[in-house]
Order: structure tokens, then C-alpha cells, then sequence
């Protein structure tokens, strides 16, 4: 396959550290809406960057928090670069071999997206066109899986969503597959985009860090205290404008995937 690198806002070829030392420093794939991105101050903001915040908040820590495309994002928190890494990260088994995760506190589904005006309306609409997805993300994994039952001409890989949407907008690649939370997010206010498909894959969202990590159980404790005091319930609403399933993992204390 072809694989194709759009540059998206602030990608960075390589890690640069904070100039001052916080306690810990966050990975994180900045441009991910409405996980981790830029707000108008120029400050990182999202539902990632709020549970972070308050997860070191309650354990006495301080953190910065620095640009990686998601493909970095592994080998930085194995390196140790990092500390924690975040971007809707799914919890897989097979990444579980090489790097930890805290408890779930996000549930989601893969998606197609595509012009509301265009002929794709379906999956099987994609027979011999170009599909784009984020480089080394579950959509990603999920294309290769797939590549032969619908037969995509080519796909084009991202470091992010929004470089991957302007393409999509002209016409560069015919659809996106991506987590439909962020999706439905970002086309909320765009009625040239629509989903045309949602993909059930039952992905959980966590923050990663590396084996062994000292804080790992802590921060488990931590993330299971702001499920049961209603914090992450809270932060659900304030991004996404509903409740929380009282069954889904933003809610539902879990111990942590082993």
C-alpha cells in the first residue's frame, strides 16, 4: 500500500522535552479533538488533557504536557521520555505486551465518514477508493484486517484528524475511518460531512504508561475515586453534552488490564 503523511497542526518530527521539570511529562498527539488539542490561548485542552490534570491534582504532581504524533506515542512511553501518554488511546492486547494501562474511561466505536454529497454512503461504497485513517491507530490495524473484503485502492495514513477531514473536504481521499466519538465532535457544526458508517469494534480508551511505572497503581486508585465522586461523569458532560452510560467505562470502576 501506499502510505501517504499529512502534516497536521504543531507536529513535531521529534520529542522536545519541557525546558522545566515537572513531575510528569505527558504524551500526547495535540490536534485530537475534543481529546487533546490547542485552545484559543494556545494552552492544551480536552477531556484527556482534564483527566490528566485532575488525576496528578489528587496525587500531588505537576505535569507538562508535549506534542508526539500518535505513532510516537509507544515508543516514548516505553523509553520512559514520557511518563504517561494520551490520545484516545485503545487498550489492545496486543499493545499490552509492551506498554501498561490504567483502568478504562472511555468507550467507543470505529466510523466511516465521508461527503454528505458524495456517492459513499456504505462501507461497500469504498470498493476501489481511497481511504484515509491516522497512522498506527485501531482504525488503522482494523483497515489492514479488512483491506481484502472491501477493497480499498489505496490508503492514505494521517497524524491526526483534521489534516486527514481538509483532505477528505477536497476530494484527496473519499472516506476517513476513525474513533466516531471525535468525529461526531468535529462534524457536529459541518453538515458536509456525514457518517456513513459506525463500525462496532467495543475499543476503551485509557492513558498509557510504561510497566512497571511506580505510579501505576496509584493512579488506578485515583481514576476509580473520580468515577464514584462523579469528576469524570462531570468532564463527560462538560465535552460531550450528555451523561455517561451508566454502564460504560467512564463510569463503571474496573481494575487495571493486565
Amino acid at each position: 500500500m501506499k502510505a501517504k503523511i499529512a502534516l497536521g497542526l504543531l507536529m513535531t518530527a521529534a520529542v522536545a522535552l519541557p525546558a522545566w521539570s515537572a513531575d510528569w511529562t505527558v504524551g500526547a498527539n495535540v490536534g485530537n479533538v475534543p481529546w487533546e488539542f490547542q485552545g484559543a490561548k494556545g494552552d492544551f485542552v480536552g477531556f484527556e488533557v482534564d483527566v490528566v490534570k485532575e488525576v496528578a491534582k489528587r496525587a500531588g504532581k505537576s505535569v507538562d504536557f508535549v506534542n508526539i504524533p500518535f505513532n510516537g506515542l509507544f515508543s516514548a512511553v516505553q523509553s520512559k521520555r514520557v511518563d504517561i501518554a494520551i490520545s484516545s488511546i485503545t487498550i489492545t492486547p496486543k499493545r499490552l505486551e509492551s506498554v501498561a494501562f490504567a483502568q478504562p474511561y472511555f468507550d467507543s466505536d470505529q466510523s466511516l465518514t465521508a461527503l454528505t454529497n458524495s456517492k459513499v454512503k456504505s462501507l461497500a461504497d469504498m470498493n476501489g477508493k481511497v481511504v484515509g485513517v491516522d497512522t498506527g491507530s485501531t482504525g488503522d490495524m482494523w483497515i489492514g484486517q479488512h483491506q481484502n473484503e472491501y477493497k480499498f485502492a489505496d490508503v492514505s495514513r494521517y497524524e491526526g484528524l483534521s489534516p486527514a477531514m481538509l483532505d477528505l473536504g477536497s476530494g484527496r481521499i473519499d472516506g476517513y475511518l476513525s474513533d466516531i466519538p471525535a468525529v461526531l465532535y468535529y462534524i457536529k457544526d459541518k453538515p458536509q460531512f456525514t457518517i456513513v458508517a459506525r463500525i462496532p469494534t467495543g475499543e476503551r480508551y485509557s492513558l498509557m504508561h510504561a510497566k512497571g511505572w511506580p505510579m501505576g497503581d496509584q493512579v488506578n486508585d485515583i481514576i476509580s475515586k473520580m468515577k464514584e465522586d462523579g469528576t469524570l461523569g462531570a468532564i463527560h458532560k462538560q465535552w460531550f453534552g450528555t451523561e455517561a452510560a451508566k454502564e460504560s467505562s467512564t463510569l463503571k470502576v474496573s481494575a487495571a488490564p493486565k
